[in-house]
């Protein structure tokens, strides 16, 4: 049976940890530098937090996502100030070499074929065009995998496969472990067990209150950010030859060449 995401997504409202709304806000300044007058679009935009921000910098500007609940929810959100629409990241409804940047942010593990992306994406890309990715870092030791992902992809992997197709590739990492709480540091071993064990909860109820416990005050989830949400921390710049494990998450910048 499908999926429409929503049981593994945090939407405008949702109790969630300050630091998911940095991280949030984090990932769509990142990628604002890539965006200003440019065309661009994004992919598995989920309820679309970012997308205000990033249509008042681009080009032109579109969004979209598999779920029709969560663009219903996104186009309730920006009524006529964005065009959102339902369609599937392996056959986007775009001509070629149309756009300047593709986007798609904690979504790449949830795509059944990731190489079948990037092909559509070097299709939908202008030359030297941009895919901007954003993704849990799998190569953390206590990793826990969403119910719903078919595969992650660390930094190295990322390289190998955009290579092959015809893409170079710059990483950054966000949200170092070392500036984690010495609870959230001191609770990584159990959070491993729990997870080899199959012990993590899978709804989002029960991960709020471990949240809860976890990070102590939660706050909501907002519908839209702006440059003003968070103060922008700027990610460390890694290396794509070696695994990465020093930050909770991977910024990529795939360039068509």
């Amino acid at each position: 049976m499908e999926t429409d995401y929503i049981d593994v997504t945090e939407i405008a409202g949702d109790d969630v940890t300050s630091e998911q709304v940095v991280r949030l806000c984090n990932r769509y300044y990142w990628a604002s530098n890539f965006c200003s007058g440019k065309d661009v679009i994004e992919v598995a935009c989920g309820t679309g937090p970012g997308l205000g921000l990033l249509n008042t910098i681009s080009n032109s500007f579109e969004a979209g996502d598999y779920s029709e609940k969560m663009v219903e929810i996104a186009k309730q959100h920006y009524k006529d100030r964005i065009k959102i629409t339902s369609f599937d990241a392996l056959d986007m409804p775009f001509d070629d070499r149309s756009k300047d940047v593709i986007i798609i942010f904690e979504a790449v593990y949830y795509l059944p074929d990731f190489e079948k992306f990037v092909l559509e994406c070097k299709r939908v890309l202008k030359k030297e065009g941009t895919l901007l990715i954003a993704t849990a870092n799998k190569d953390l030791f206590d990793f826990n995998p969403s119910p719903f992902s078919f595969e992650y992809y660390g930094v190295k992997e990322l390289t190998g496969i955009f290579k092959k197709h015809g893409f170079s590739t710059d990483f950054w990492g966000d949200t170092p472990v070392a500036e984690a709480t010495g609870l959230q540091k001191m609770l990584r071993p159990i959070k491993k067990i729990a997870v080899k064990l199959n012990l993590i909860p899978k709804s989002m109820v029960a991960k709020k209150f471990l949240k809860g416990l976890v990070f102590g005050t939660l706050v909501k989830m907002p519908a839209e950010i702006t440059d003003a949400t968070s103060e922008y921390v700027v990610p460390n710049e890694i290396p794509g030859q070696i695994p990465d494990n020093k930050h909770k998450v991977i910024l990529c910048a795939a360039k068509r060449v």
